[in-house]
């Protein structure tokens, strides 16, 4: 009875908003994020976990949310609890803080809009006018708008910056925004290795983002999944446990039921999730080696991460292994293997650029090196290649249900294969071989640990 009397008391506040043209002035929030800004924006600290809880609200009992001054409470875990992690395990995974989340308005939700030019308006630029009218919707939008031939001046489409002349009338039929699409159900490819009833493994090909972000709000692995079974908007983040960068390449698990996801979720806490990666560096490195520096979003740049030796940057820790390397030119490519320790967001991409061998056509972490530290030098490739060269090659768990050690390969993809050939690892492999015995062995690792996405430890 009393859900009854709470979605009757919910209908009447929209139907009452509608009336007054105000509903789509409102952005939905999260029942317990809510609370969390609530109690985080009067607490006075700058970071802390806000924890809440109640009967009633969204149905859950409450939530677990990690605050920051940069982005607000983002959700940790809610209700029947996926185990309480470092959040960078997700690869910033904080970007939907609900489990079943309230979509955005669709185009058919919106009705036209209209308006007539008057006189203090007369050559107004259009995208400004309508933007000081219509500012339930930010100008942004409405430029897009007029780019798509959403709005029309007098039956006409029209320019963002031509001036509008009194008397003119304008109709607006307002479009779905990109976000509304971010937990539809696609028809994504996804390449699954491995399924049964707790979960699934998929090996991911460079480009494919694995969750819905800004820039990315559709096209992802996540709406392939909840295209793929529909009971997976059931859970949170439609049982995504960790991520890879889009441009990373490899295997990573998803769960199929809140059971296996809390459990798999704890098992990358307690760091027994092993995933080993594949990458191509410049410059030679050492035999072997563990880089150990803090990471922490970069000061000065901020859709970056960095080497951070304050108390922003946490422990990190990647332990690597040279398999080879070939001279190029006036340098020199390593291939490298790596296992993780810890898992922080874009950490093999950081760690690598840090100690001057930035990883092999990364486009972002390729300029700053540790202090005195000769970066490598870089030469054209032999072939095309337009992405960081990091594959997830390796993944080894323990199955969720069974209990059982389980472990997966996936070769490296087609274009990555194809630099290694043309780079021709294994004919210097040979080489060497008849000098040295360095590299009988090479293949006896343990295999480790990518948003956070990932990311999520790249």
């Amino acid at each position: 009875m009393k859900w009854t009397i709470h979605i009757k008391q919910h209908l009447s506040l929209v139907k009452g908003l509608e009336y007054y043209g105000l509903l789509h002035k409102l952005s939905y929030v999260h029942h317990h994020q809510a609370h969390a800004a609530a109690a985080y924006y009067t607490s006075g600290f700058d970071e802390c976990l806000v924890v809440t809880m109640d009967a009633l609200g969204s149905g859950s009992s409450g939530g677990v949310y990690l605050a920051k001054p940069e982005t607000g409470p983002e959700r940790h875990t809610e209700s029947t609890a996926v185990a309480d992690v470092d959040t960078e395990e997700f690869g910033d995974l904080g970007e939907f803080n609900d489990d079943v989340p309230v979509s955005p308005p669709a185009a058919s939700d919106f009705v036209p809009l209209y308006m007539e030019v008057d006189s203090a308006s007369h050559g107004e630029r259009l995208d400004k006018l309508l933007a000081r009218h219509f500012s339930e919707f930010s100008r942004s939008r409405i430029q897009q708008w007029i780019e798509d031939g959403a709005v029309r001046v007098d039956g006409e489409p029209s320019r963002a910056k031509a001036s509008v002349q009194m008397g003119q009338k304008i109709e607006v039929q307002p479009q779905a925004a990109p976000e509304s699409m971010a937990f539809t159900a696609e028809d994504v490819p996804l390449d699954v290795v491995y399924e049964d009833d707790a979960m699934l493994v998929i090996n991911k090909p460079a480009g494919l983002v694995v969750h819905p972000a800004a820039g990315n709000w559709s096209g992802t692995v996540l709406n392939g999944l909840l295209h793929r079974d529909p009971s997976a908007a059931r859970l949170p983040r439609a049982g995504i446990v960790h991520r890879l960068d889009k441009e990373t390449s490899g295997l990573m698990v998803v769960a199929r039921t809140l059971v296996a996801q809390t459990d798999l979720v704890r098992q990358l806490a307690a760091r027994t999730v092993k995933r080993t990666y594949l990458a191509l560096v410049w410059g030679e490195t050492p035999d072997d080696g563990t880089i150990d520096a803090p990471i922490g979003r970069d000061p000065r740049e901020r859709t970056r991460m960095a080497i951070v030796h304050t108390n922003s940057g946490k422990p990190s820790r990647t332990h690597f292994e040279t398999l080879g390397t070939v001279p190029l030119g006036r340098g020199k490519v390593s291939m490298v293997m790596c296992q993780l320790e810890t898992g922080r967001t874009h950490q093999i991409r950081v760690h690598f650029e840090s100690i001057g061998h930035p990883l092999v056509g990364d486009p972002v972490y390729h300029k700053a090196t540790q202090r005195g530290q000769r970066p490598a030098i870089r030469v054209p490739l032999p072939v095309p290649f337009t992405r960081q060269a990091l594959h997830a090659y390796r993944l080894g768990l323990v199955h969720p249900a069974t209990g059982r050690k389980m472990s997966w390969e996936a070769e490296p993809p087609e274009d990555l294969q194809a630099l290694i050939d043309a780079l021709d690892f294994e004919g210097h492999a040979q080489d060497d071989e008849e000098e040295d015995d360095w590299y009988e062995g090479d293949d006896d690792d343990q295999g480790d640990h990518d948003d956070h996405d990932d990311h999520d430890d790249e």
